[in-house]
């Protein structure tokens, strides 16, 4: 079941990214290892994308699942809308967000711009051994400005031992600062987005005639008819 529910996001955020991307950024690469790179990040933004989607979906489809089971508890064939596949999904959902976002998309940022080091032979290998070195120096980058961060704020075994626990304490951490962000992104952008949309809108709509007065215009009408009438 949870193969099948990301087959069919992962085909949804196929089209969705085909749709929106520019022609000339993968279909029109006459060099096949740049087409070639360019499919493999391509397939890396899609599964991002499907995941990210997914995480979205994951509430809305754990309270459904809940009123169905609720509604027909006796019923045979929505037996498998249980707890342990709910619980199942915000695992593999945690477990593909952490990896999507500390492994994915910087390496298919670092691969569409790799190159290869200079005087090894070109291909998809040496774009991949470029990239692999420049995301590992990104890492140690990171844990060595958390590792000098944590020392200044708090110089004891226990914040030393914190940083070796990553997966338990900092990937969570992590998870939940960049949530955070979007949502404060979000909340940011949303009012300037309606006030764009609603501006947008009112040049593009009629506005209608419903209410304004036609005595009015009849008499600017005849006062401007007179004006001329001088003039002439």
């Amino acid at each position: 079941i949870c193969a099948l529910l990301f087959a069919s996001l992962y085909i949804l955020c196929h089209f969705i990214i085909t749709h929106f991307k520019k022609q000339t950024d993968f279909a029109a690469v006459h060099d096949d290892e740049d087409a070639a790179v360019n499919r493999i990040a391509l397939g890396m933004c899609t599964f991002t994308l499907a995941v990210a989607l997914g995480a979205v979906l994951l509430l809305p489809f754990s309270i459904i699942s809940n009123e169905v089971l609720l509604s027909f508890p006796h019923n045979y064939y929505i037996q498998w809308l249980n707890g342990s596949l709910i619980h199942g999904l915000w695992n593999l959902v945690f477990l593909f967000s952490n990896l999507s976002l500390v492994f994915l998309m910087p390496f298919a940022y670092f691969f569409t711009e790799s190159e290869g080091f200079a005087g090894s032979k070109k291909g998809i290998m040496a774009r991949v051994y470029e990239t692999s070195v420049v995301l590992l120096l990104l890492t140690l980058l990171v844990l060595g400005m958390v590792w000098v961060a944590s020392a200044i704020v708090g110089n004891n075994a226990a914040s030393r031992q914190s940083l070796y626990d990553l997966w338990e304490y900092y990937l969570p951490y992590l998870y939940s600062c960049i949530s955070l962000f979007g949502v404060l992104l979000l909340l940011l952008c949303t009012p300037f987005g309606l006030s764009t949309m609603f501006t947008v809108t009112g040049k593009l709509l009629v506005k209608p005639r419903l209410l304004e007065d036609l005595d009015e215009q009849l008499s600017c009408t005849r006062f401007e008819e007179a004006a001329v009438s001088r003039r002439i």
